[in-house]
């Protein structure tokens, strides 16, 4: 036989007790097979309870890697002997004394065991055909043994991750379903002590720490659920309570009106005609937003500072007409709240003609966001369309701002006759309405001049 010497003296440590009885239990290797790279993957899973690191770990790899077999048996041996050089360089250049140190602790979590040379160094004896016959090194035989043991624990340990992540998830949903139930109490003005109610959570979450265990996090989830609880009863009972008195009320309602003796055919009838009274004097004046104001022509016209904004410098249709308002909406900084207001008030395209009228004359109106809002506001009241702006912005170049808020008539909806240019007849009404405007603006400003 030759012997082959791979390795240099390592450095002895005392044999201690736990190490001993660790060598004593390995000397049985049991028969099956295990494959190094699963056993090394439940090892890692295991880490932190056997007391490995990152580093150690890392060579226990740069071990692993030595064996020339996939399988750990005792057929194929477990012992491997490389130098401290090769373990350094396999473990990604770690130095010599941090090599010494994580042996040491692989060492003391019982994964490998040390098989000592009479002169210290680690070797092998192989005979005839290059098989090992004897070997000193590091004993890889605890993986072998303890492979159940390490299965078993690191099953363990990703059923509690996988349980832990469950516990936070629904911590997550349960924070959140607290804190939009107390929102929603106190906007409905549900008689609760809703501070009492935001001061008990806010005490749970503070028992919260960094990095929660398992049994906390159960205990945080059920006395989050038992508030939620309570809340959403509360909440309940206030929506059962409200939903109760309406019913009641209805069906009270509903007996007096059913009974034939109470009242008669024509007194409901005529309660009816009231009714229908109320509503039309009550009502803003009905729209229909679908048809345009005015033809687009005329709008253009009155409108000529748009047609640069288009592309192309010429707008064909209402389309276009929207695009280059839309541009608008951004140089006057109109906020898209008052733009929905304005639709919903005036109708999209009627809305899109007004903000044309205004961009006329932006430079005459500090605030072309507040004057949009006015014109909405004054359009549900049924006293504003956006003809009389675009008419006077054709005749004459009077200033918008005066022209607009001196209508004080509820303002017809456009018709047939309606729009006002020089190829179609003019009807005697708009030609009164536009009259009473001129005279109220100059009394207006006679009134400003005046001393």
């Amino acid at each position: 036989m030759r012997e082959t010497v791979v390795s240099t003296p390592f450095g002895r440590r005392p044999m201690t007790l736990a190490l001993l009885a660790r060598q004593v239990a390995n000397k049985e290797i049991p028969s099956r097979d295990t494959s190094k790279w699963q056993v090394f993957q439940h090892v890692r899973e295991a880490r932190e309870h056997l007391g490995a690191t990152d580093r150690s770990l890392a060579i226990l790899n740069a071990l692993l890697s030595f064996h020339p077999e996939a399988i750990l048996s005792t057929k194929t041996g477990t012992i491997v002997w490389p130098s401290n050089e090769q373990l350094c360089g396999r473990a990604n250049g770690m130095s010599l004394a941090t090599l010494r140190r994580h042996i040491a602790i692989l060492l003391d979590c019982g994964l490998i065991l040390r098989r000592d040379s009479p002169n210290g160094k680690r070797f092998a004896r192989k005979g005839e055909g290059g098989s090992v016959v004897q070997a000193y090194g590091f004993d890889l035989a605890p993986l072998l043994t303890r492979a159940e043991e390490f299965r078993r624990m690191a099953e363990t340990i990703v059923a509690e991750r996988q349980a832990l992540k469950v516990l936070r998830e629904q911590l997550t949903i349960c924070r959140r379903d607290i804190v939009k139930l107390i929102g929603s109490g106190r906007d409905g003005n549900v008689p609760q002590n809703w501070d009492d109610l935001e001061e008990r959570y806010r005490d749970v979450i503070a028992r919260l720490p960094r990095k929660a265990t398992k049994p906390l996090m159960e205990t945080i989830n059920a006395d989050l659920d038992a508030l939620r609880l309570e809340i959403t009863n509360a909440l309940k009972s206030f929506v059962n309570a409200a939903d109760l008195s309406r019913s009641e009320s209805q069906s009270e309602t509903h007996k007096q009106e059913s009974n034939p003796d109470s009242q008669s055919e024509s007194k409901i009838d005529f309660r009816k005609r009231i009714e229908a009274s109320l509503e039309l004097r009550t009502s803003p004046r009905p729209r229909n937003p679908s048809k345009p104001v005015l033809p687009l022509t005329v709008v253009l016209d009155a409108c000529s500072n748009l047609r640069g904004l288009a592309q192309g410098g010429e707008i064909r249709d209402w389309r276009g007409f929207s695009a280059a308002t839309t541009v608008v909406r951004s140089m006057l900084q109109i906020t898209p709240s008052t733009w929905q207001d304005a639709c919903v008030s005036l109708g999209e395209q009627q809305a899109a003609v007004t903000l044309g009228a205004i961009y006329q004359r932006s430079e005459q109106i500090g605030n072309p966001g507040g004057y949009l809002r006015t014109l909405s506001r004054r359009a549900k009241a049924g006293h504003f369309t956006p003809a009389p702006m675009i008419m006077a912005l054709r005749r004459n170049g009077t200033e918008l701002i005066d022209t607009a808020m001196s209508v004080e008539q509820p303002a017809s909806e456009p018709t047939e006759h309606a729009p006002m240019i020089e190829e179609i007849p003019i009807s005697d009404a708009l030609l009164r309405s536009l009259a009473q405007s001129h005279t109220l603006r100059s009394k207006m400003r006679r009134n400003l001049i005046r001393p």
